[in-house]
């Protein structure tokens, strides 16, 4: 029999893994054959991942709003349902502007689950579990890389319907396994809030976190954008070594959340979360010093596991220093953050490739982020801490 605390964090991972890693990172691996089929061009097919960003930017931010009106545990199964609706309609061969409304809603969709599942499962979490459990819930991110990385070849000889129909039914599948888990209400298990404050809850501490976690997604941009095409192009390794590559950072991201969680448990999310930018920074970089395969694969691995992973890390320091009744409202600024700034920094790391050709500037420059987002993260901690 399955504790409570744990079928609660397995309920999360599902989550993550629709609204994150089919909703939105199964797009990723799926564009060359909706190209190579005729579905889409390439121009298109990169304008719908920007509209997914953009429906998960406006779930993220209106996440609290729409709690104000339904219960979160409504919000969270609708969500869940609505995504696997908007993957079964793409299977349909109807063209870019079929496609838009469908991609908007799933990234929306994913934005939910983002912002609100994850608070919500972790309000019942014992303080002892917390890391563990938030590890777990982030996990679902990599399962979903690796899920899609897996369906699309398997699949893509059919065509991109299958792969579409795929994706779908085991978001429903999922949606209906763990349907009767968000149930209930909050554990009394939940620490004291630290909302004395909650007119002033945006502190100083807050806005160093979250400008620390905007900056995280430079560092997110080179890997999960252009790191297929630097094996496969940059270094003239094949399109073979680039999809292997990708299947390296899911496996990393398989496994990140829940070592971060670990982690964060033994240390506290305020160190952890400072180690693993600081980590991620130099797995960023070291392309720029070595392309030898053993260099490439624990880059790989580590920003695969440190993507989710810090997501993880960063969510449960905002609990830590807002307190759990407001963790919500804060995890929504920082998801909505993040994903505002890395849509800039993909438009600006696109711009730059165009103009320059070079893979190893984008390395630099995420480097150069997170090495700075670690810096602010050392500092986001209230003055009676310091």
């Amino acid at each position: 029999m399955i504790a409570p605390v744990w079928r609660d964090a397995l309920a999360g991972l599902c989550a993550l893994l629709i609204g994150i890693g089919f909703a939105r990172f199964g797009y990723t691996p799926l564009i060359p054959v909706l190209v190579e089929h005729d579905w889409l061009t390439p121009s298109s097919a990169a304008y719908l991942g920007a509209t997914n960003l953009a429906g998960y930017v406006a779930g993220s931010f209106l996440t609290a709003a729409l709690a104000r009106l339904a219960p979160m545990p409504l919000l969270t199964r609708v969500a869940m349902a609505v995504t696997g609706g908007s993957l079964l309609a793409c299977a349909l061969p109807w063209g870019f502007v079929w496609f838009v409304p469908w991609r908007f809603i799933a990234g929306f969709a994913g934005g939910i689950l983002m912002v609100g599942a994850v608070p919500l499962l972790l309000s019942r979490v014992p303080v002892s579990h917390r890391g563990r459990s938030n590890g777990i819930i982030f996990t679902g991110v990599g399962t979903g890389i690796i899920a899609g990385g897996t369906l699309v070849p398997a699949l893509a000889g059919w065509g991109p319907g299958p792969v579409w129909l795929g994706m779908g039914l085991l978001t429903l599948l999922l949606a209906a396994l763990t349907w009767r888990q968000w149930d209930g209400k909050a554990s009394a298990a939940a620490p004291p809030a630290l909302t004395a404050g909650a007119a002033r809850l945006f502190t100083w501490p807050i806005g160093l976190l979250l400008t620390a976690y905007m900056l995280d997604a430079a560092g997110f941009i080179p890997h999960t954008v252009f790191w297929a095409d630097y094996i496969a192009r940059g270094l003239n390794r094949g399109v073979t070594a680039g999809g292997l590559f990708w299947v390296i950072f899911g496996a990393g991201a398989l496994c990140g959340p829940l070592l971060s969680g670990m982690v964060a448990e033994r240390l506290n999310f305020h160190r952890s979360l400072i180690a693993a930018l600081i980590v991620k920074a130099s797995a960023v970089a070291l392309p720029l010093f070595s392309q030898h395969p053993a260099a490439l694969t624990a880059s790989a691995l580590i920003v695969g596991a440190l993507t989710p992973g810090v997501s993880a890390l960063a969510s449960g320091r905002a609990a830590e220093l807002a307190g759990m009744e407001a963790h919500r409202k804060v995890w929504g600024w920082l998801t909505g953050g993040w994903a505002v700034s890395s849509a800039g920094v993909g438009y600006l790391m696109s711009f730059l490739f165009d103009r320059t050709g070079s893979y190893n500037l984008l390395f630099a420059i995420g480097a150069a982020g997170l090495f700075t987002a670690s810096i602010l993260a050392t500092f986001a901690r209230p003055r009676a801490a310091a």
